[in-house]
């Protein structure tokens, strides 16, 4: 078999059926798993209901994305393994594109496809930095390929280096573990690559409908954090957080003193917030 597409799913139901609507159209030899976390849409009924060939894991509780797709990986049978956001559509040709561009080049272990917005407009998707590199001193050098990361809407990887990097880090819940996948794909030897005539769609920002901006900016700092935590020296990572506990102190201030003349007194007080976040979790 040459493919596995993994999607996982919390709460989005219509999005998720018209995922599995253009997968199924795909010309290529695949199985398709959808691990659903626990979500309140009745979205594994659906599934269950509309697509039967399809593997569903449902779970009771939400398990966090990265955790969920090893559930998922433990299971797959293809020689490649997709990771597919569930509010994306493919085309025809995209699985059979990916899957052309592993086999032409060997030396990539993981790779992303060309992103786009509904309207057609381009997603950026490639990043030749991580969070906090600029910081760092040679935790990067070595590392294989130019390529840091892709977005994680689309990943396509070789299944014998998933299963010997034992799929995802489930320390990270739902943001930092494609990075953490793709520098541990790196390190094995392994470039990341992109694939310009893969075409995905991507509506983007449905996984966390009903969390608080606040809260959703708290997720990603700590996601960031745990990032620095495996991959960068100590004295790297304190480099990073008096930089932005110096730039947090500041803005607060600045923020503090605008606050009483500005006509957006509740968006000036969210910023506010997330710096404090910030200070918080710099502070010794």
């Amino acid at each position: 078999m040459d493919v596995s597409v993994i999607i996982v799913s919390y709460n989005t139901a219509a999005l998720t059926l018209g995922c599995l609507d253009s997968l199924c159209r795909a010309d290529v030899d695949k199985e398709i798993f959808v691990v659903d976390n626990a979500s309140t849409d009745n979205s594994a009924a659906a599934i269950r209901k509309q697509y039967p060939t399809v593997t569903l894991i449902a779970n009771s509780q939400n398990r966090g994305f990265g955790a969920a797709n090893n559930q998922a990986l433990e299971m797959c049978r293809g020689r490649y393994v997709i990771f597919l956001n569930p509010d994306t559509t493919i085309e025809k040709d995209t699985l059979q594109k990916a899957v052309s561009h592993m086999e032409a080049h060997p030396q990539t272990g993981l790779a992303g496809a060309k992103i786009l917005n509904p309207d057609g407009t381009l997603q950026e998707s490639v990043s030749y930095r991580y969070p906090g590199e600029k910081f760092t001193r040679d935790e990067t050098t070595g590392l294989a390929g130019k390529i840091a990361c892709v977005l994680g809407a689309f990943m396509i990887a070789r299944k014998p280096l998933l299963d010997e990097l034992h799929g995802f880090d489930e320390d990270f819940f739902l943001y930092g573990e494609d990075e953490d996948l793709a520098w541990r794909i790196r390190e094995k030897g392994f470039s990341i690559g992109y694939i310009e005539e893969a075409i995905v769609f991507h509506w983007g920002s449905q996984s966390e409908t009903g969390t608080t901006p606040a809260a959703l900016f708290e997720k990603k700092i700590k996601a960031e954090y745990l990032f620095y935590e495996k991959h960068y020296r100590t004295d790297t990572i304190e480099r990073i957080k008096r930089t932005e506990r110096f730039k947090a102190i500041f803005r607060i201030w600045t923020l503090k003193i605008s606050l009483p003349f500005s006509a957006k007194k509740t968006l000036i007080q969210n910023k506010i917030d997330r710096y404090r976040l910030i200070y918080k979790m710099t502070t010794p």
